[in-house]
């Protein structure tokens, strides 16, 4: 299983950077349970307290596919916190609450990193804006590799549930991937952006699926605050039509010295997968384990036709 880049941004003022060190493109369950039960053998050296809360992942188990829905409760928030929902090789997309408390839908995409030596312009590199919604605001980052990303304003609370869809089409040369949000209130799904990306023989499809916590604040503080949130069932949609349930997903976690390290956890609790980090959190489940949900017969989700087909 490849690794994504080992890389860390140093400060913790762009929130909206992905923290790419932290995924692992899927390559199958054994690898992921190897390289996770590595990183948690490593024993944490005696040093000075811990500026951020250590951050936590799960890695879903699917096929390739057009649309990847899930969902996420947070049941715990503080400052400076990022609960991704709908991770995937090229992007993420989530809930986030900001260092001043406001709260915001994040979705990013990279750059096709990949094409860097085969002498094509930079500026083909480049992810497109396709489409931007009404409300979001894109602009570039960089720091932890580069490409676009978009903000919505939206004032999401603990407890209640919320709605994500990402869905890759193939436009041309690139694979283009459209973000949905389910505004809970108005009962409609809002598309939020679209970004487009120089495609390879992936070119329409979705792969490499996560969910993950992050404290992006990391001044010490924040270590002591507990987060925590439920995730899914997550669905894929592949190219035949066929929808399939990720009822599985291995629990890892990030490994920086200047976390906190025993204070995370992950299992499956309500019917749903669970994450936590911070504070006073204890460590059950170990890294590397595989979590399995119980099946439910509850069917694929309801998404509006335009955005699934």
């Amino acid at each position: 299983m490849k690794l994504l880049r080992t890389s860390y941004r140093s400060s913790a003022l762009e929130p909206g950077i992905a923290p790419r060190r932290h995924v692992a493109k899927w390559g199958g369950m054994a690898a992921a349970c190897a390289i996770a039960g590595a990183l948690a053998a490593r024993s944490a050296a005696a040093g000075p307290a811990p500026r951020a809360a250590r951050s936590v992942h799960l890695l879903y188990h699917g096929p390739p596919a057009r649309v990847f829905f899930n969902t996420v409760t947070v049941e715990r928030s503080w400052r400076g916190s990022y609960f991704e929902v709908c991770g995937f090789s090229q992007g993420y997309f989530g809930l986030q609450e900001l260092g001043d408390g406001k709260k915001v839908v994040i979705f990013a995409v990279w750059d096709t990193s990949r094409w860097n030596n085969l002498g094509i312009p930079e500026s083909d590199r480049r992810v497109r804006v396709l489409h931007l919604g009404t409300g979001a605001k894109a602009s570039r980052f960089g720091g932890e590799g580069t490409g676009e990303h978009i903000f919505y304003n939206y004032n999401w609370r603990p407890g209640r549930t919320y709605r994500f869809a990402v869905v890759a089409r193939a436009v041309a040369q690139r694979t283009a991937y459209a973000a949905y949000f389910y505004l809970n209130r108005a009962k409609i799904w809002k598309h939020l952006a679209t970004f487009g990306t120089l495609a390879g023989k992936s070119a329409g499809l979705l792969g490499g699926y996560y969910s993950f916590i992050e404290d992006f604040l990391r001044n010490t503080r924040s270590a002591m605050q507990v987060r925590r949130a439920l995730y899914g069932p997550g669905w894929v949609r592949d190219a035949a039509g066929s929808w399939c349930e990720l009822t599985k997903a291995v629990l890892t976690a990030s490994d920086s010295a200047w976390e906190a390290r025993e204070s995370i956890d992950g299992g499956v609790a309500k019917g749903r997968f669970y994450l936590q980090t911070g504070g006073n959190t204890r460590q059950q489940a170990k890294l590397g384990s595989v979590l399995t949900l119980p099946r439910v017969e509850q069917g694929p989700p309801a998404i509006a036709r335009h955005i699934s087909r």
